[in-house]
Parts: C-alpha cells; structure tokens; sequence
C-alpha cells in the first residue's frame, strides 16, 4: 500500500496566506514528511462549482491507494457534499474533517457562492456517509458569523449524522479570529482519535 496523503481545500475568498492555519498545517505535515496537496482553487473570490468539482476530482486522481485524508473550511465543506451527492470522490476518503460549514441561509444569500447551498437532508446524509469510511468529523465554533442562524453542528451535524465538535469562540476559524498555528487539526491529522473539543 502506498503512502497517506492529505488533501486540504480552502473556502471563499481564501488565497492560501501563509498565515492561515491551512497553510501552517500543510507545512507542518510536510516538513514530517506526510505527502499532502493543497491545491488554489480557481476564481475564489466568484466561484464556480463545476470549476471546484472539476479540481476536486483531478486532485482525487492523485491521491494514490494508501489511506486519503480530506480537512476542508468554510465553502470546501459545501464542494465536498456537492461532490459527494455526484457519486464521488471514488473511492471514498478514509477520514474527513468539515470545518466551519457556512449555513444553508447564509450561503443562499449571497450571489456570488449561492450555487453551492446545499439542504442538510437525508440525500445529502447518505452521500456524505458514504463519501468516507470513518465518521465524517464537524468542526464548528459557537461564535461563527457564517452561521447566525444556529451552530454548524445543529444545522449539518444533526441532519446528516456527523461526528461534531464544537470550539468555543473561534469564530468562522479564520486568521483573523487567531487561526494561525492551530495543534488540535495538526492532531487530529495525526490520530483520528483526537478531539477538537467536546461537542
């Protein structure tokens, strides 16, 4: 069997600054010697979701047959359900982490990423589950300003039968809200055992 590889997406609006916790920790799993890709996905401040598909499912290609690890933020949570409901990525991921998923409300409210709402309902569920063989893992904040109507593990983690943690006051984990240099999805990369928090 070859290699574990990590892929790592980033949401809307993100150029990959080398302040952000994405950035920190594909350099930190690079530097321990993990094979990770961290593609800029295209046009991220108006993006398509059949230009993300696309990249999402050239960047599975490469992946390889060891053990495929996913982290994706913000907008990326919503491609990985998107691609998930389209029959992929094939084969599944073997852990997945969803951190900070934008609500439905507020994704559908904003022209310039509203192609890519999705309905946290029993379809969404079954692709999701099927999308990886362990639990797919929630990661949301109780002070996310993306999801005002309810914490992101109430409005997706509930519906679709995710694993939540809930972090205390990190915001839509962003640079600005101290997401910089962040240890527990360093170990969470390392050991699917670890825990953002208890939620």
């Amino acid at each position: 069997m070859s290699a574990r590889r990590f892929l790592v997406l980033h949401g809307w609006e993100n150029h990959r600054a080398v302040e952000h916790w994405q950035w920190w920790l594909v350099d930190r799993l690079r530097a321990e010697g993990e094979q990770v890709l961290y593609p800029q996905l295209p046009s991220p401040d108006e993006p398509r979701l059949a230009d993300w598909l696309e990249v999402l499912a050239a960047e599975w290609t490469q992946m390889g047959d060891g053990e495929r690890v996913v982290v994706t933020h913000s907008l990326s949570c919503l491609l990985w359900m998107h691609a998930s409901l389209a029959g992929g990525p094939d084969p599944p991921a073997d852990r997945v982490a969803l951190v900070a998923p934008p609500s439905p409300q507020v994704i559908a409210g904003i022209p310039a990423v509203a192609e890519f709402h999705v309905a946290p309902d029993d379809r969404v569920r079954e692709a999701v589950t099927a999308s990886s063989r362990d639990r797919v893992r929630l990661v949301a904040s109780d002070t996310d300003g993306y999801s005002p109507d309810g914490p992101a593990s109430e409005l997706y983690g509930r519906p679709l039968d995710l694993d939540a943690d809930t972090v205390l006051g990190a915001g839509h984990v962003t640079i600005e809200d101290g997401y910089g240099p962040w240890p527990a999805v360093h170990a969470w990369c390392r050991d699917p055992r670890a825990r953002f928090a208890v939620g």
